[in-house]
């Protein structure tokens, strides 16, 4: 096995800011001598979570407002994890503040990270089960329409040109593959 020398990094600035996000410039000097400037999100130190939710035979979704198409898209409760917590203790307080309620059962189907060239964003993909009735007070500016799809569909969502959002593709891929070995 080939093991590849990382790149010396040179130094870090800042190439842009706003109130959400940082772009750093990151100067690198590889083992063979060339020198590139690479741009790059500011790392962060916390991680998300993504939450699937089943109840009985369905799939419980959000419906929610998305800037970046400029459209309601299908997706799955998400959010960022608060300093201290466990992935499930973050995904419970998310289906609580999204979808008002909370979940006895999770289980961890895989972490996955979404652009490592540009940005370290793990976010830990979650199957949650037994529902009870619990309700936080979110950050959504409007409240998310809860959307029920049948876990007989999720090969039809998964063709939907609609539902595009890579993450919620690779958490929806991931539990159809969950799901066809416990069969």
């Amino acid at each position: 096995m080939n093991l590849l020398q990382k790149p010396e990094i040179l130094g870090i600035s800042v190439a842009a800011k706003s109130r959400i996000f940082e772009i750093q410039a990151v100067e690198l000097k590889f083992s063979n001598g060339e020198l590139r400037t690479y741009e790059r999100f500011k790392p962060s130190s916390r991680c998300a979570v993504m939450v699937l939710p089943i109840d009985g035979k369905d799939l419980l979704m959000v419906r929610e407002y998305a800037v970046g198409t400029e459209r309601y898209e299908l997706g799955f409760t998400k959010g960022l994890m608060e300093a201290g917590e466990t992935p499930e203790q973050s995904a419970n307080r998310e289906m609580q503040e999204e979808i008002g309620l909370g979940a006895k059962q999770f289980m961890l189907l895989r972490t996955v990270n979404s652009s490592p060239s540009f940005m370290n964003n793990p976010m830990h993909i979650l199957i949650a089960q037994d529902f009870y009735p619990s309700k936080l007070p979110g950050d959504e500016p409007e409240p998310l329409q809860l959307v029920r799809v049948p876990l007989a569909n999720i090969n039809e969502l998964i063709e939907d040109p609609g539902f595009s959002e890579a993450r919620n593709l690779v958490a929806l891929y991931t539990l159809r593959d969950y799901l066809r070995k416990l069969k």
